[in-house]
This record gives C-alpha cells, sequence and structure tokens, in this order.
C-alpha cells in the first residue's frame, strides 16, 4: 500500500496511489495522498501533475472497514480531516492537476478529480457518490463541480453513477481513451500544459482559484459537519452495519 511519485517528463509529476484492492484509503492513506500533491507542486521544475492509481479502479472513499473496527469517532474525524486535506491539496496544488481516472471513481474519488484542473478518464470509468448508501454525507461540493445542479442533486439521493461519456458530454471529462491508453493520454495533456512558462503556470492557476464562484473548501467542511451528526446520532453505524457482505469496497 503507497503513494508514490514519478517522473517520467521533464516538468511532469504523476503521484500514484496504489491501496489494493479497490484504493479505498485509509485515514494515513489520505494525508500521504495530500503529502505527496503538495510535495510535488512545491517543487519548482513542476509545471503539471498527474493523479493517477493502479488496481481496479481510481478510488473507492474511505475506507469504511477501518471505521467499523473503531468503537469511537477517532477514525471518522481522521477520515474528514485527512479527505479534507487531500482534496485541498489537489485544489491548492501550485500547478495544474490532470486525473487519470480508469474503473470506478466513487466518494472521496469525486472530491479528488472534482477539484483537479482536468480530467482524463478510460471508457471504463465510473463516477458518483454512494454516501447515502454508507451512512455518510460529503462531495456534493466536487460533484456540482461535474454535472449540472440538478444532475447533481439525483445523482447524490440515488447514488447512481454516471460513464465517463456521460461526463464528456458535459465537457467535465477532456477526453474518454480504451483503457490501455489512459496513461499515454493523461500525460500527453501533461506535456501540453508543461510546454508553457512554468512561473506563468503558476500564477494562472492562483488566478484561476481567485475566481472561483464556490469556496470550496468551506462548502465541504459545511458538508463533513452533517456526516459527523449522522454518527453522533447513531443513524450512520445502522447504515454502515450491513457495508461489505454483499460487495467489496469503500465509498
Amino acid at each position: 500500500m503507497s503513494v508514490s511519485t514519478s517522473a517520467p517528463d521533464k516538468g511532469i509529476a504523476v503521484v500514484t496511489v496504489d491501496y489494493p484492492p479497490v484504493n479505498a484509503l485509509p485515514v494515513q492513506g489520505w494525508y500521504a495522498l495530500a503529502d505527496a500533491v503538495r510535495a510535488a507542486g512545491r517543487d519548482p521544475g513542476t509545471r503539471c501533475v498527474v493523479l493517477a492509481a493502479e488496481g481496479r479502479g481510481f478510488n473507492a472513499g474511505v475506507d469504511i472497514k477501518e471505521m467499523q473496527r473503531d468503537t469511537g469517532h477517532t477514525a471518522l474525524i481522521g477520515a474528514n480531516r485527512g479527505c479534507y486535506a487531500a482534496f485541498s491539496a489537489v485544489y491548492e496544488c501550485e500547478v495544474p492537476v490532470v486525473a487519470a481516472v480508469h474503473g470506478f471513481c466513487l466518494g472521496g474519488g469525486i472530491g479528488l478529480v472534482g477539484n483537479a484542473d482536468a480530467i482524463v478518464a478510460s471508457q471504463d470509468a465510473t463516477f458518483g457518490l454512494p454516501e447515502l448508501d454508507r451512512g455518510a454525507l460529503g462531495a456534493a461540493t466536487h460533484l456540482a463541480r461535474l454535472v449540472p445542479q440538478h444532475l447533481m442533486r439525483a445523482l447524490y439521493y440515488t447514488s447512481r453513477t454516471v460513464t465517463a461519456a456521460d461526463l464528456h458530454a458535459h465537457g467535465s471529462v477532456w477526453q474518454v481513451v480504451p483503457r490501455a491508453e489512459l496513461r499515454d493520454a493523461a500525460l500527453e495533456l501533461a506535456r501540453e500544459i508543461a510546454r508553457k512558462d512554468g512561473t506563468l503556470l503558476r500564477f494562472a492557476k492562483a488566478a484561476i482559484n481567485g475566481i472561483d464562484p464556490v469556496d470550496v473548501h468551506r462548502s465541504y467542511r459545511f458538508e463533513q459537519g452533517f456526516t459527523f451528526e449522522a454518527n453522533l446520532s447513531g443513524l450512520a453505524d445502522r447504515i454502515r452495519e450491513d457495508f461489505g457482505q454483499e460487495r467489496e469496497g469503500g465509498a
């Protein structure tokens, strides 16, 4: 289980998540991801970061089983803060971030790609927030950056997923390619970005964040407050009791 960083081309850093079997990250995994993205962005030689993953899917959210093993609220608080740190690291990365998405992108995965600057996805990629089925709330802030408001609400309430082709039609996915071509396609976009002046790219990233119509930090923390409320009331525990009995994964 790891988060690693490589430099396949000049000016490009690839941050890769590998937490088998489904990239449902434990608390420390979220912090490791945040640290890796921030370090890559701080490197003066980096002009673009590619966020990628190994295994069956891009990201299955938080490790629900880690929370089930915790008799208190330590794991929940850790997951809330860890997700916030990772999402913020992507949003605040000093250079553009390209997300290379394959397989499932669920829960916390939406938080990551919703804060990225561009998304390249494989044809098998699916995106969704199964939060209500997992006794949680959150990342509607980031789903709203991918689809129109009414679609976001319907997807959130139903826990349904949408395909990469659907998001491409809405303009939030830059390119959809066969699975085998995903990494090359993401790197090609990163290379195009990295050919720009490095200092000007950093100015551009700061400027675009500065005119964002939604404060993603405050909006997401507001959502997280309701997640904690659901846990304090015992509602979340009752919903999570059956988690994992029918299928393996995170949320």
